[in-house]
């Protein structure tokens, strides 16, 4: 695959957050991936899903919500990685500067949010209704999206693992209250960490067919 790959670190409010950049040549659109509940850039799940992303022509943004700092600080609290209001204005300034500090102007952008970071990806899809043009939530927790979500406009696809029915209930919950095109898919076999063989490549799968149809 010929692809560009940069480490960058991006201006998102107040702080300053590391991230790792693919663009494959050529690309149609960019993804940019918000991590929750104590996981970052270097999520190994999160790191298959994007290099399926990119074969498939599509830029990824894997970047830390939390500076370092903050990192060590939640790993004894755990009071950042719920805090959704922070995770999601970090996405949101993410978003706003990714086309300008990184190869990838003009590509539509789409957000994948897994556990808290795919409320935190529809808080700031809601905010930023111009800028993002599909979301795709795994193993999520929606509903922490709260109010907002009654503002997402953009198409939106939840996957939730068949052996996970506490998180399929509360994503049930939270597609009533999306108001644009929402999609859930439930992988077979899948737990809420999709670590079964083969539970992965359909999220995978499921990913890439949601943004090739809505970024290209």
């Amino acid at each position: 695959m010929n692809a560009v790959e940069v480490s960058v670190r991006i201006p998102a409010g107040e702080v300053v957050l590391d991230a790792d950049v693919v663009v494959p040549r050529p690309a149609h659109g960019v993804v940019l991936f918000a991590h929750g509940s104590g996981s970052g850039r270097h999520s190994p799940r999160n790191r298959y899903v994007a290099r399926e992303l990119q074969r498939a022509g599509l830029a990824t943004v894997l970047a830390d919500l939390l500076t370092a700092e903050e990192e060590r600080a939640d790993a004894h609290t755990g009071h950042l990685r719920f805090d959704i209001g922070l995770l999601a204005r970090r996405v949101a300034a993410l978003t706003d500067r990714v086309p300008l500090d990184v190869p990838v102007g003009g590509l539509g952008i789409g957000l994948f949010g897994a556990s808290t970071g795919a409320a935190a990806a529809l808080v700031a899809a809601a905010a930023r209704p111009d800028a993002v043009r599909a979301v795709v939530s795994r193993g999520g927790r929606p509903d922490l999206a709260g109010e907002y979500l009654a503002s997402v406009r953009q198409p939106t696809l939840l996957i939730v693992g068949e052996r996970d029915p506490i998180v399929i209930e509360l994503n049930m919950e939270a597609m009533g209250r999306l108001t644009a095109e929402t999609r859930l898919e439930i992988v077979p076999g899948a737990s809420h960490l999709f670590e079964e063989p083969g539970t992965l490549e359909s999220v995978a799968d499921l990913a890439r067919g949601w943004f090739d149809r809505h970024l290209s």
